[in-house]
């Protein structure tokens, strides 16, 4: 068998776990006529990782940093090479395309790049030197998207390319984010139609059961690839398949759609990365590993509450308890892990792990604060609080926790990825959230260019203050081969207060013991209780202190982390 055929009897797998058994000859060939495959293709080397401890992550919009000339792509261009670096690799840049709502994630059209923000010039040239992020936002698209006008004229192809459903079905265990009505009534020149609409009624969800829309997103994926893309983000995916009598999440057909992908795209582009989005419990969320045929990282939705949570009340039990019970990445998956993005900190994820007394008096405390909270609906009726939406400087308050917590995100074994503006410290822009009704606007603020200059051009301000300090302690990681995404990781017991753990490189020859003291007051670890190797001389990687008093203690500050390394950097053999 040629690889073209085996690649054909792959997909054809695919198609069949969809959609059933039959002939799906055609829609195979189609397929691989939109991905280009039969010009040229390559064969993926499976469990291969495509990352390594030198991999960081921005998350930002295009338009976060607005100038005064040229385009924000070209500004946020100008802004990642002179102030970051190298000690970002790979830059998400959330939606970039037409769009009319929900800042970005209603596309009107995937094919263009907003003018406002620039054109894919700008992130082809940004592709040069980094890894581009692009979001495949497949569960959905804007009202005002040609697909969606077709639907309401009864034209070709769009008038199958949208769930419909009637509000005589069941729909009563169906889960989503929102509290708005699930079904839009639609006027249509075939008459009253009710649309799906998992997260907003300018949101109107597709129907992946028709081959026709399953083709065009085939034909969206190759075009973000000639343009530069390498790292696909697959936003709210879990949602993408309906059945009704059904909560309409995590389905089958949806983790076919996910392996479908992956085969496509990797057979054009072998490294390049796929990423699910899913703001769901823990258990759910690690589901999207699949056998290792999945997704290649899945967003570790759990970590940014449960963290939070330890800082807040100076309490890391929670933490530790999830910490352990998590399995290992296996080779070619990892863990994307973030503490805070665009959105809010979601509290579904941290369900199961909290209990719901410690998660409301969470979110009391977050309201204190300046935060905003969102509700979901539940099945059968009531709301509950879905995410806390707040600037990570303001939930932390301080400095101090706010460098505790971002020391810890870069020492848990995955990739680590910075929001924009927690590297800025930016602060809640309650202003922005209360004009636009959208809680989430509170930690999307839209810096001017020449102000942030400024601020980071001054060795007083609180931003250039967290910006220095976070690039070091980057820059501290990316050294250290104990901190690959893949690197052996235990979780170590020193008490409720000091979350702790163990990172060992491949080879085994670096160790590093990472202590992260969460509470406000004064910790002291035994260093006896740590299992360091005798013979060997052991420092820690922050302060650039060497531990002499190896029957003395390990002492903390409030809120210090320590680094206890082996060595200085990994060295080759």
């Amino acid at each position: 068998m040629s690889p073209l055929d085996h690649l054909n009897l792959r997909i054809e797998t695919h198609l069949a776990a969809i959609y059933g058994e039959g002939d799906h000859s055609v829609l195979v060939g189609r397929l691989i006529d939109s991905m280009r495959l039969h010009e040229h293709f390559f064969e993926p080397v499976p469990f291969t990782n495509h990352w390594s401890e030198k991999d960081i992550a921005l998350i930002t919009y295009g338009d976060s940093i607005i100038p005064k000339e040229g385009t924000p792509l070209e500004e946020l261009a100008s802004f990642v090479s002179e102030r970051l670096g190298d000690s970002v690799s790979i830059v998400h840049v959330l939606p970039y395309f037409p769009w009319t709502s929900d800042d970005g994630f209603a596309v009107a059209n995937y094919d263009q790049v907003n003018s406002d923000l620039g054109d894919w010039a700008d992130l082809e040239n940004l592709s040069q030197d980094y890894r581009i992020m692009s979001d495949l936002v497949m569960n959905h698209c804007s009202t005002s998207h040609e697909w969606f006008q077709q639907f309401e004229k009864n034209e070709e192809p769009g008038c199958r390319f949208f769930v419909k459903a009637s509000p005589l079905d069941d729909l009563s265990e169906v889960v989503r984010p929102r509290t708005s009505p699930l079904l839009r009534p639609t006027e249509t020149a075939s008459g009253r139609k009710h649309v799906w609409c998992t997260f907003g009624h300018d949101q109107v969800d597709f129907n992946f059961r028709d081959h026709d829309l399953l083709v065009e997103f085939v034909k969206i994926i190759r075009t973000h690839l000639d343009h530069g893309i390498s790292v696909f983000r697959l936003d709210a995916v879990a949602f993408v398949w309906k059945e009704p009598g059904t909560e309409c999440i995590n389905l089958p057909q949806t983790h076919e759609l996910v392996r479908l992908f992956r085969t496509l795209i990797e057979h054009v582009k072998p490294d390049a990365v796929i990423i699910t989005e899913t703001n769901i419990p823990n258990q759910e969320n690690l589901s999207y590993f699949g056998n290792g045929n999945e997704a290649h990282g899945i967003y570790n939705f759990s970590l940014p509450p449960l963290l939070l949570y330890s800082l807040t009340y100076g309490d890391c039990r929670s933490l530790i308890q999830w910490l352990m019970r998590m399995p290992p990445a296996q080779p070619g998956t990892m863990y994307f892990n973030f503490i805070a993005s665009h959105d809010g900190i979601g509290l579904r994820p941290a369900e199961g792990l909290l209990s719901h007394e410690e998660i409301q008096s969470m979110v009391g405390k977050m309201v204190e604060y300046g935060g905003l909270i969102s509700e979901r609906a539940l099945p059968g009726g009531g709301k509950r609080s879905y995410e806390i939406n707040i600037s990570l400087f303001d939930a932390l308050q301080t400095e101090e926790k706010f460098l505790c917590a971002h020391t810890i995100l870069l020492g848990l074994e995955g990739v680590p990825a910075f929001y924009i503006h927690s590297l800025l410290g930016t602060r809640n822009d309650r202003e922005g959230a209360i004009s636009s009704g959208m809680n989430r606007r509170i930690n999307r603020h839209q810096w001017n260019a020449d102000e942030l200059r400024n601020e980071l051009e001054n060795e007083k301000s609180p931003h250039a203050s967290v910006l220095k300090k976070l690039l070091e302690r980057i820059d501290l990681r990316r050294e250290q081969a104990a901190f690959h995404p893949n690197a052996t990781q235990f979780t170590l017991h020193m008490g409720d207060q000091v979350f702790s753990f163990w990172r060992q490189s491949v080879d085994r020859r670096s160790n590093i013991f990472c202590l992260n003291n969460v509470s406000g007051e004064e910790q002291r670890i035994p260093v006896a209780a740590i299992n360091l190797i005798s013979t060997e001389e052991w420092l820690d990687l922050i302060s650039g202190d060497i531990l002499e008093d190896e029957e003395g203690d390990v002492v903390l500050a409030p809120y210090q982390c320590i680094w206890l390394a082996n060595r200085r950097k990994h060295l080759p053999y």
